[in-house]
């Protein structure tokens, strides 16, 4: 390992940020000299991404942003799950509400911001995988450089099925990492697709043994601490602008898209549904 173990009770870099001196509600962070990890810590709401959860997370990211001696970074949720995603709850009180749409408009806007300043961070980062990684939880994976799963994690969007669109820009991420073909498959039927398939299209870079997923994280961005930081933050740059040169074309409209999907009888049907256990009857209103 890169040095002597450091908590987050230290200031990280030359400019002092506070995040890593700040108690969180779901996030543990920890520093070993070039490594950081930061770790989703709702065990009782399985890892949901909650309003303040994902502000905390993106908190996190625009701080590690400016911490340039940092080489790696590993986000990880817990031994049974990476994140069950978005509370469908919440949201399905937030499209109930009386505010209006430019106040929604700017709610739904926690996720892309989210995905975009993981996406940002200038260290390579890393997902460790363990059990599921749903929803907004598949998108924030998704948003970092590289995907260790362990055996029997899976990855799963179940948005389409349940009468709305997948958005905060991650269409054209996954499109990238899986092909077209593969990634209307994987958002449309919103099935799960289990570790072993998910290396074999691309989402996932390395397999591990159940339970082992943070370990093998650890030996990644242990490699990447040895290696020239500045050639690997320049590399990691070049590769995700050509990738990546059209995405915010391609998905600019999809909070939107997202709005209208939300106040549709099918998206109250697909949540009821859900939650009461049963098949929807879908009409295409």
């Amino acid at each position: 390992m890169a040095g002597a173990k450091k908590q987050n009770t230290e200031t990280f870099g030359m400019y002092a940020q506070p995040i890593f001196t700040t108690s969180f509600q779901g996030l543990t962070i920890t520093r070993d000299e070039f490594i950081v990890e930061v770790a989703i810590n709702r065990p009782d709401a399985r890892n949901a991404l909650s309003p303040t959860l994902m502000a905390e997370l993106i908190e996190v990211a625009r701080a590690l942003r400016l911490t340039p001696e940092i080489r790696a970074v590993i986000l990880r949720g817990g031994p049974e799950f990476f994140s069950a995603g978005a509370d469908l709850g919440n949201f399905k009180d937030r499209m109930a509400s009386d505010a209006g749409l430019m106040a929604l408009r700017e709610a739904v806007m926690s996720g892309p911001d989210l995905c975009r300043a993981w996406e940002e961070i200038e260290a390579v980062t890393i997902a460790a995988i363990e059990g599921f990684c749903i929803g907004g939880g598949c998108a924030l994976a998704v948003a970092c450089d590289f995907r260790i799963m362990a055996e029997g994690s899976y990855m799963r969007l179940p948005e389409v099925p349940l009468g709305i669109n997948m958005s905060w820009r991650s269409i054209p991420r996954i499109t990238s990492l899986i092909g077209p073909a593969r990634a209307k498959r994987f958002i449309i039927f919103g099935q799960k697709a289990d570790a072993a398939t998910c290396l074999d299209w691309g989402f996932a870079d390395e397999l591990a043994p159940k339970g082992e997923a943070h370990l093998i994280a650890r030996a990644w961005a242990d490699r990447l601490a040895d290696l020239p930081p500045l050639p690997v933050r320049m590399t990691k740059e070049a590769v995700n602008m050509a990738a990546g040169a059209n995405h915010l074309a391609t998905s600019f409209m999809d909070r939107d898209q997202y709005l209208l999907a939300s106040r549709s009888e099918d998206f109250r049907e697909g949540v009821s549904a859900f939650l009461e256990k049963r098949k929807p009857v879908f009409k295409g209103n």
